[in-house]
């Protein structure tokens, strides 16, 4: 068992007080929901209080970023909140588990030429693309909420238009995490 206690750890970095605190908590929530369900459905071999962390931690990131519109004003891009979230998780003792799943749930996943094509400002010496089960389930079911917004869960169309801004490859990779997560994989469908 590969567990920790993910509330603790968002205590120590997000203060209480803070707008930030609850968009992550919010959304992390979310995630976690989704992707427990999914992992039930499919009957997937991950034990859900890894699931549960996994997606708690994800974004631990963000409050390091200049994301004024969620309360997060620190002098990282937005963009490198995955990379500054798997650092932050490593230099807390966290299980390398987790630390990655922040570092590859980013949109599809980003592949080491698309962040060479783009000067994205991400370390380069890493890994960006979701490889485990765990990594994979996370990333997709990001896919359907965001921090901003309403908090409700985008529809299927709605996550398509969003990965379509980021390119052909990004929106294949999508459909290949939804080929694997989604309802169509099962006998019994599950609404998205």
């Amino acid at each position: 068992m590969t567990s920790c206690n993910w509330q603790q750890i968002i205590d120590n970095i997000y203060p209480v007080d803070r707008k930030v605190r609850g968009i992550l908590l919010s959304h992390s929530a979310s995630v976690a929901n989704l992707a427990t369900d999914i992992a039930s459905h499919l009957r997937l071999d991950i034990p859900s209080d890894e699931i549960e962390t996994a997606a708690m931690l994800h974004d631990i990131g963000i409050i390091a970023t200049d994301a004024p519109g969620i309360d997060c004003h620190g002098s990282q891009p937005y963009l490198c909140h995955g990379a500054v979230g798997a650092d932050m998780l490593r230099g807390a003792g966290v299980p390398e588990i987790y630390a990655r799943v922040a570092e590859r749930h980013t949109g599809a996943g980003l592949t080491s030429d698309e962040i060479k094509e783009a000067s994205l400002p991400l370390p380069p010496d890493r890994t960006y693309m979701p490889l485990t089960l765990l990594e994979r389930l996370i990333c997709y079911a990001d896919c359907f909420y965001s921090k901003g917004g309403d908090g409700q869960k985008k529809n299927i169309e709605r996550v398509r238009k969003s990965m379509d801004k980021f390119g052909p490859s990004v929106r294949q990779r999508f459909e290949k995490l939804h080929e694997e997560f989604g309802p169509g994989n099962k006998e019994v469908s599950m609404p998205l």
